[in-house]
C-alpha cells in the first residue's frame, strides 16, 4: 500500500490508513500508550497490528451464534495485546439475554433455531481462556487497568438507538418503538466519566452519516458527551462512516455559547490551543461499505483493509496530557 494518512493533536496521533504488514512507528521521544481500534468485525478475522491495549467496540459476530463467538474469540485469543476490552453490539443477539429470549426464533434461519447456550458463550468471552488472553468483556460496566505506567479508565456499553428491534436498542428520547422497552435516558444517564468510552453507536454528528446521506447517531449521547469528555470514544454500527475526528472542548467559562461542531460543548480541533482537553472520536468499524471498498487498482477491499483497516491511537502521557 503507497498511501498513508493520520490526524495529529498536541497530545495524539491516529493513523487511519497504512500498510498493516509493516505498520507506523510509535512517535520519537515520547511517552504514549498505543491503542489498536476495532468494531464490526462480524466473526471475520484479519491481521491486526501490534499495540498496547485493543479495543473493540461490538458486532463481534454476524448473528450472534456460539459458532461466531468461537471463530472471534478464538482470533482475539490469538492477538498479541496485553491488554483487550471489548462489548457486545446489536449483532450479538445471545448476549441480550432477556430479548434474545422473546425474540430468537426471528433469526431460525441464521442459525437460531435452537437458543444458543449463553453459559457456553459467556465462558469464552470471560472464561479461564479470555483471562489468560487479556480480554475483558464490558456489558453497562467499568473497569481500570495500569498500562505503561498509567492508570486508564474505561466504561463499555454495547447499546444504540432502534434498529428493527435488534439487540441492545433503546428508543431515542420522546419516542416509542414497537417492541422496544429501553429509553435512551435510562441507559446513557449512567455513563460516567471515564478515559475510555466504548459504546457501539456513535453520537448524533459524528462518524454517523448512512449511504443514504442521514446521521443517524444518538441525539442523547452527543449532549451527554459534554459531561463526560473522555480521551477516547470508540464505537462501530455505521460501517460506511468508518473513520475519526479529533475534538477540542471548549472551557468552562465558554460553555453555554454557541458550538462550532455537531456536540455541544466542542469544535473540531485545529491545533490552535494546545491545552485544550480533547477527545478522539473513532469509528473503527472494519466492515467495508460505501465510499473506499476498492483500491487503486480497482480490487474490492478486504475485512479490515484498506480505509477499513484498525485505527491506531497513540496518546501521549507526559506533560500536557489529554
Amino acid at each position: 500500500m503507497s498511501r498513508s494518512s493520520e490526524l495529529s493533536c498536541p497530545t495524539a496521533v491516529v493513523h487511519l490508513e497504512y500498510d498493516v504488514a509493516d505498520p507506523p512507528p510509535r512517535p520519537e521521544g515520547k511517552n504514549s500508550t498505543r491503542f489498536i481500534c476495532l468494531s464490526d468485525t462480524h466473526s471475520h478475522t484479519f491481521p491486526v497490528p501490534a499495540g498496547d491495549v485493543l479495543l473493540h467496540s461490538g458486532d463481534l459476530t454476524g448473528t450472534g451464534t456460539l459458532e461466531g463467538f468461537e471463530t472471534t474469540m478464538e482470533w482475539l485469543y490469538s492477538l498479541p495485546h496485553k491488554h483487550k476490552i471489548i462489548i457486545a453490539g446489536n449483532h450479538d443477539l445471545s448476549l441480550h439475554d432477556e430479548w434474545y429470549k422473546q425474540n430468537f426464533f426471528r433469526w431460525s434461519r441464521g442459525g437460531h433455531d435452537k437458543q444458543a447456550k449463553l453459559s457456553r458463550i459467556m465462558d469464552l468471552l470471560e472464561g479461564r481462556k479470555a483471562k489468560k488472553a487479556g480480554i475483558v468483556y464490558l456489558e453497562d460496566e467499568s473497569y481500570a487497568f495500569e498500562c505503561n505506567g498509567r492508570t486508564w479508565s474505561v466504561y463499555g456499553s454495547p447499546w444504540t438507538p432502534y434498529f428493527y428491534n435488534w439487540a441492545f436498542n433503546y428508543c431515542r428520547s420522546g419516542r416509542e418503538e414497537p417492541g422496544c422497552s429501553y429509553k435512551a435516558t435510562d441507559i446513557v444517564s449512567k455513563y460516567p466519566k471515564t478515559d475510555i468510552l466504548l459504546t457501539h453507536g456513535p453520537p448524533q454528528g459524528v462518524l454517523d452519516r448512512t449511504l443514504t446521506q442521514m446521521n443517524v447517531g444518538c441525539e442523547l449521547l452527543a449532549e451527554r458527551l459534554q459531561d463526560l469528555r473522555p480521551k477516547i470514544h470508540l464505537f462501530g454500527h455505521i460501517h460506511e462512516a468508518h473513520g475519526a475526528q479529533i475534538h477540542a472542548w471548549k472551557g468552562d467559562e465558554e460553555r453555554g455559547g454557541v458550538s462550532d461542531g455537531p456536540i455541544p460543548g466542542a469544535y473540531p480541533d485545529d491545533g490552535s490551543c494546545p491545552t485544550a482537553e480533547r477527545t478522539i472520536f473513532v469509528n473503527g468499524a472494519n466492515w467495508p461499505m460505501g465510499g473506499g471498498t476498492r483500491d487503486d487498482t480497482g480490487r474490492r477491499v478486504g475485512m479490515g483493509e484498506g480505509r477499513f483497516c484498525p485505527v491506531i491511537i497513540d496518546l501521549f502521557h507526559e506533560s500536557g496530557e489529554l
